[in-house]
């Protein structure tokens, strides 16, 4: 159990780092980034601090559907933005352009490895995962369309809303797929099950 919540931190604390490195490099960010740095853009509010925002109104989204957040789904919501937010504090925000593609490539990287470790810990989807799972749940639509339904949105409407998109978000979206598949297998924990849980024989 301990290890499991070490990942779900260490994988959280991380997905927001690697967030933070594509904001940097102002190449192009994924859509949920791009939607919350349209609000940010807007509202003056930091992009790190909207993105636990919008993770807060996207869980209670889950409630018509009928989904049930786990202690990472929880996490999700508190982490990501704030390790966002802290991240871009610090971070430079570079003008030359292969400092910026090594930034965004970093970044893509980073979100794999993150996501291999809290995924991996089997503590609950995150909220935007969830919502597209739920969506798939009680309307039986298929994941994809669920999911392009959802991102497309948010990018569009990040994007009107001042979100920067460019090649980093196609970067992303063709990516962050096949390096989660690579990352998963190699930092996931056994998932837990009920026999795991019951008292050994003796």
């Amino acid at each position: 159990m301990s290890s499991r919540i070490t990942r779900l931190l260490v994988g959280l604390a991380l997905y927001g780092v690697g967030c933070a490195f594509t904001v940097a490099a102002g190449l192009g960010v994924d859509p949920w980034t791009v939607f919350a740095q349209g609000i940010s853009r807007v509202t003056g509010v930091g992009v790190g601090w909207v993105t636990n925002i919008v993770g807060l109104a996207v869980l209670l989204l889950w409630i018509p559907l009928r989904q049930k957040p786990g202690i990472g789904t929880i996490a999700n919501v508190l982490l990501v933005g704030t390790s966002m937010q802290v991240a871009l504090w610090v971070l430079p925000h570079p003008d030359a352009l292969w400092l910026q593609a090594a930034m965004l490539v970093g970044g893509v990287v980073l979100v794999a490895v993150a996501s291999g470790l809290y995924i991996g810990a089997h503590f609950g989807p995150g909220p935007r995962d969830g919502l597209m799972t739920g969506m798939h749940a009680r309307f039986g639509w298929p994941i994809w369309i669920c999911r392009l339904t959802v991102e497309g949105s948010v990018l569009v409407l990040g994007w009107l809303l001042g979100g920067t998109v460019g090649i980093g978000t196609v970067v992303f979206a063709l990516g962050i797929g096949p390096l989660v598949h690579v990352a998963l297998p190699l930092l996931a924990t056994p998932e837990p099950t009920r026999a795991s849980h019951r008292p050994a024989r003796v």
